[in-house]
């Protein structure tokens, strides 16, 4: 009979939980602060029909709420695998990327500030061991999200607060955990005392919990494209995964199971959208969110639950002790906001973060369920004293109660009061100007349609009529003309614009033109720029322009890879990768400049409109430049990526026209079935990407050289044994003017300048550069930049050399040519070291890396 009863049960909470969110939204609260007060009840309302003498009929269903079937161990295996794992899904991870430094502090320097506040603070106090102190410090060291996340988006706080919030709470479980794991282990016997040994097995959790759950990650991503097509498929490889790698982390490697699951969510956040069909990934999400809505709300409510029971004994003196914890994690969280925040920002670690988003943060460090479920383990161990569990317990269950009774229920006012919740005036006289606009729109719109369906005059002047009455209370409210100055306008026109960029890559996305790689990439650079363009307007925004086309660390370590270690592969997809964004962006920015005079100017008036325009048009060349560079260095490959983005976009319109049909019921299902199948096996062809051969085989550069063109196979063959093949992107620094020179470069294809104290000159395919400094024993007297990407043989000083010396025609030539250079550059100090072979024609060489 008892597990019937355990099943009512849950049907019962799940029925209960359902209840609570329209009755939270009804009273104002947070759905984790009704359902902690719901859990309580529960508890309470059990334990009465279970020891009340007035009857027995309700001793069964009462008995199992009392004392759950189920430990706190089974709780965290159960509930906290799925709840990280879906946090990390929905995270922006790109985006919080930018504030990682931030959300370190918070994550895991601010646990362990907070774990000895507390710990210090109580143990004069409390008459128990320090140990135990801290052990309750780590305890209420985890943060809920859930509750401050529900009320930013209930009152729309700024973005950029939510991501920290989340990030923190992240990271928080896992570094809380940590902790509590290796103080449990001292509490008990089981872990060194020594403080030494202590931080490396703090330090063995988290590192070890990183690499094993990005190998996890690794794995299941890898997995996704077996079952590419099968959404159910998707779920339920997601679902088991989490589980296995919790367990694999925390039973068998001896790691931390909560980090795991967290760097493999978020490797599986950043690869797994490209190994899935877009559907597929909603399809995914959204069943992710119903599962985790479930486990957090039970969580919560099997928490509470227990509370009573935990809180049985509490005294006076409990309830100091309480108070204590409360202070002195306030203290701790205040310590780390207002003394390691600013820091990070004067270091230049992060950008800032504003006081009142500091206060709210403050206030807004709610505990929940983990914390609750890490204070029942306690109760559950037989080798703690009593005195400790219930110093434990008491202080844990009453600071969580504190928490959402009084953060949960005043934070709200508190964003209000600091105006977070509130538009901005620029804001405010946007809305009112589209308001008015966009009300116009919807009153000549009931007109017409008031005219095609013959509807009298006079009902359609009724219904218009209040439509026209708030378009013109709204245009008379704008002071946009008067009030805003045009450098604020010009910054709202790039936030609507940055807005309409988002717009228009996730269509692209859903049209399934575009790779989800390329489209997160982008949806990452126009979430900067809106960023940037809200911080610091037009100069920002330029900024931030700029820095997209730049080349990011990723492509510098390629290079070092393909360099030392001859490997291509990811320098060849990174290029790819470049080239496929850039396309796209380039796609997107066309759309915008026609966006911005038919719906920006009319807001923000023609002046504005065109600054924009010409802002739009400045990034669109400067992209069609990037794309260019490419392009002239590999024409074949950039024709299959456009050929490729118009047979997606030419399968869209084809699957686009078969559903029309069959809506129409010109078709019928099997036939519509039958073409959507064909649809479907040419875009699985269309989504593989084709591979770029950066074409670095050194025989082949060798071979194409005008220097070795009249030398035998065999002896080219012996000299590119000799050379390293190098890749170059364009403005990168191949050499710099004073170093020691120890290479000569010969340039396959592409171009460099050479840049001098007196003139620049550019060289292309077939030209040597380099060699004087070799040559005269000198240090380099130039500075030598890649003009476009670039194809190079690098040749070091001993094997220079030694061709020289073995090859009279070369070195005759070699000669000559340096010859030519000085005596073009005695205006210099001391000659360009650069290069080699005169400026050819006259007819300069193109920056993009033109042959």
């Amino acid at each position: 009979m008892e597990a019937p009863l355990i099943i009512a049960a849950v049907a019962g909470l799940l029925v209960i939980i359902s209840l609570i969110q329209p009755l939270a939204a009804r009273l104002g609260l947070a759905p984790s602060v009704l359902l902690a007060i719901v859990g309580v009840a529960i508890g309470t309302v059990a334990a009465q029909l279970l020891f009340t003498t007035k009857t027995d009929a309700f001793n069964e269903i009462a008995r199992i709420f009392v004392f759950l079937p189920i430990d706190s161990q089974t709780i965290l295996f159960t509930f906290l695998p799925i709840l990280l794992f879906q946090t990390t899904l929905t995270l922006d991870v790109r985006r919080m990327a930018e504030d990682a430094g931030v959300i370190f502090v918070l994550a895991v320097v601010a646990v362990l500030i907070a774990t000895a506040f507390i710990g210090i603070a109580l143990y004069p106090l409390a008459g128990v061991p320090l140990v135990a102190c801290l052990l309750l410090g780590a305890i209420v060291a985890t943060t809920d999200p859930v509750a401050v996340v529900a009320i930013f988006r209930d009152i729309g706080a700024p973005a950029r607060l939510g991501r920290l919030v989340e990030g923190e709470s992240l990271l928080n479980d896992a570094a809380a955990i940590a902790v509590f794991a290796i103080l449990f282990g001292i509490l008990t016997g089981t872990e060194s005392r020594q403080p030494a040994m202590a931080f490396l097995a703090f330090v063995n959790d988290f590192v070890g919990g990183i690499l094993l759950g990005y190998i996890g990650g690794q794995m299941l991503v890898r997995l996704f494209p077996l079952v590419r097509e099968y959404r159910l498929a998707h779920v339920t490889l997601s679902v088991a995964f989490p589980y296995l790698i919790y367990i694999i982390a925390d039973q068998l490697a001896g790691v931390s199971g909560v980090v795991a699951v967290v760097a493999a969510g978020m490797v599986i956040n950043v690869m797994g959208p490209s190994r899935i069909t877009p559907d597929g990934w909603s399809y995914l999400q959204d069943v992710w969110e119903q599962i985790a809505f479930w486990a957090s709300s039970l969580i919560f409510v099997i928490a509470s639950i227990v509370v009573p029971r935990l809180m049985v004994d509490m005294t006076w003196f409990d309830i100091a002790l309480v108070g204590m914890v409360i202070v002195a994690a306030l203290a701790a969280r205040a310590f780390v906001l207002f003394g390691f925040l600013p820091l990070l920002s004067i270091l230049r670690i992060s950008q800032p973060v504003s006081t009142p988003y500091k206060i709210v943060m403050l206030w807004g460090g709610m505990r929940g369920a983990v914390t609750l479920t890490l204070a029942l383990g306690i109760t559950e161990h037989t080798s703690i004293a009593p005195d400790i569990k219930s110093f434990i317990t008491v202080g844990a269950t009453g600071f969580v109660f504190f928490t959402l009774l009084v953060y949960g229920t005043t934070l709200k006012p508190l964003i209000r009061l600091l105006k977070l919740d509130r538009l901005s005036p620029i804001d405010a006289a946007l809305r009112n100007q589209v308001l008015a606009l966009a009300l116009e729109d919807v009153r000549e719109g009931v007109a017409q349609a008031a005219s095609a369906y013959r509807i009298a005059p006079s009902i359609a002047e009724t219904v218009a009529s209040p439509y026209h009455t708030r378009a013109e209370t709204a245009a008379q409210a704008n002071e946009l003309a008067e009030g805003v100055l045009d450098r604020d306008r010009i910054t709202l026109g790039l936030v609507a614009v940055t807005n309409r960029e988002r717009e228009a890559v996730l269509r692209h996305f859903r049209e399934r033109t575009a790779s989800t790689q390329s489209v997160q990439t982008l949806m990452a650079q126009i979430g900067r720029l809106g960023d940037r363009a809200r911080a610091g307007g037009r100069l920002e925004y330029n900024r931030a322009a700029r820095q997209i086309l730049a080349f990011p660390l990723s492509f510098r370590i390629a290079q070092a890879m393909q360099r030392w270690f001859k490997r291509d592969r990811w320098l060849a997809g990174l290029i790819a990768d470049r080239y496929e964004t850039l396309l796209l962006s380039h796609i997107v920015l066309s759309e915008i400049a026609e966006f911005i005079p038919q719906k920006i100017s009319p807001l923000l008036g023609a002046r504005v409109g065109e600054i924009l325009c010409e802002i739009i048009d400045q990034r669109m060349e400067a992209t069609a430049l990037a794309l260019k560079a490419v392009r002239l260095q590999y024409p074949d490959y950039a024709d299959r990526l456009d050929q490729r983005f118009l047979k997606k976009a030419a399968l869209r319109l084809e699957e686009n026209t078969y559903r029309s049909l069959f809506q129409q019921n010109v078709i019928g299902a099997e036939l519509h079935n039958d073409l959507q199948n064909v649809v479907s096996e040419a875009r699985e062809e269309a989504d593989r990407r084709p591979r770029l051969d950066l074409g670095l085989n050194t025989e082949t550069l060798a071979a194409q050289l005008p220097f070795f063109s009249d030398l035998p196979a065999d002896r080219i063959k012996a000299i590119a044994r000799l050379m390293r093949p190098r890749f170059a992107v364009p403005g990168e620094a191949l050499i710099r003017k004073g170093e020691r020179g120890d290479a000569a470069y010969f340039i396959s294809s592409g171009a460099v300048e050479v840049k001098t104290q007196s003139m620049s000159i550019p060289l292309g395919r077939g030209e040597v550069f380099g060699e004087i400094a070799l040559i005269k024993g000198t240090p380099r007297t130039a500075d030598v930049v890649a003009l476009g990407y670039c194809r190079l043989l690098v040749l070091s000083t001993h094997d220079f050399k030694q061709l020289l010396s073995r090859d009279e025609q070369l070195r005759l030539h070699i000669d000559r040519v340096v010859q030519e250079r000085l005596s073009m550059n005695r205006d210099s100090a001391d000659g360009p070291d650069g290069s080699s072979g005169a400026q050819d024609s006259g007819e300069p060489i193109a920056a993009s890396g033109q042959e």
